[in-house]
């Protein structure tokens, strides 16, 4: 067994606001990386690891594990460990890409739960292999976690319970997560439909609705789309629809630009 004594490593944690799916939060995530230095003879105190805890909208940010790529360059440490291979970035994109940066300094990454990532060899592309492969199965898990907890949601909607998001103009939801009906903007919302049965059109109902003294949602200017969505069911299904496609576009595209940040590390 290699000893491992003798390695200047650090720690990386990392938690999101959002709130982890598995539960691993940062306690847990300090237990199991001291737990391994121990065990293996790292000397690995408390100024040795280091806490990222991503806010929500910024998750793109990795400020903590960006100083310790810097200390690697410079050579101030040797690796860094990581409670598992999820704290290193949730796709595989930016897992591999993060990784190419490591031994692209010279330096090593290990795993609280398997250890050391060995770096690619040319001569054994079954380990590449093998390591991605695991990879990719833990993002479709994670994956398939998030269908379930949306489709859950989904069914709970479909039953007229508030699943997620922000109620329908109408309708809040209280502190049991049920839908109740809001007298004002039920009533915004029967004199929005007076007024498209006389024939106005979106923009002029959205004028009408503002000078009665309804109010929108949450307070705001009564725009033509907006109209459109509180009348008609399927213009709003076609948003949402269209809404989600952009967000997974979105979604894909910062996949791919965290990626090629991580590898920009590089020099």
């Amino acid at each position: 067994m290699t000893d491992l004594s003798k390695l200047r490593l650090k720690a990386c944690l990392r938690v999101s606001t959002k709130g982890q799916v598995d539960g691993y939060g940062l306690p847990a995530q300090r237990k199991d990386v001291k737990r391994w230095a121990r065990l293996n003879g790292v000397r690995l105190p408390d100024s040795h690891i280091v806490e990222e805890k991503a806010v929500s909208g910024t998750e793109d940010e990795r400020p903590e594990l960006t100083k310790l790529l810097l200390e690697l360059a410079a050579g101030d440490i040797d690796g860094i460990l990581f409670p598992n291979m999820d704290r290193i970035a949730r796709e595989l994109t930016v897992q591999e890409a993060t990784l190419s940066v490591i031994w692209a300094y010279g330096g090593r990454a290990f795993t609280a739960d398997r250890g050391e990532v060995e770096q690619d060899d040319p001569d054994d592309p079954m380990r590449t292999f093998v390591r991605q492969v695991m990879g990719a199965a833990a993002q479709l898990e994670r994956g398939l976690i998030t269908k379930r907890l949306r489709n859950g949601r989904a069914a709970k909607a479909e039953k007229g319970g508030y699943a997620y998001g922000s109620p329908q103009y109408g309708w809040a939801s209280d502190k049991d997560k049920n839908l109740v009906e809001v007298d004002a903007e039920q009533a915004g919302r029967a004199r929005a439909k007076e007024l498209r049965a006389e024939g106005l059109s979106y923009e002029a109902i959205g004028q009408k609705l503002a000078e009665e003294g309804h109010k929108t949602k949450r307070g705001g200017k009564w725009h033509p789309a907006t109209v459109a969505r509180l009348l008609d069911d399927e213009y709003r299904e076609r948003t949402n629809a269209t809404n989600a496609r952009i967000r997974n576009q979105k979604k894909e595209a910062n996949r791919t630009e965290k990626a090629k940040r991580v590898l920009g590390k590089v020099s």
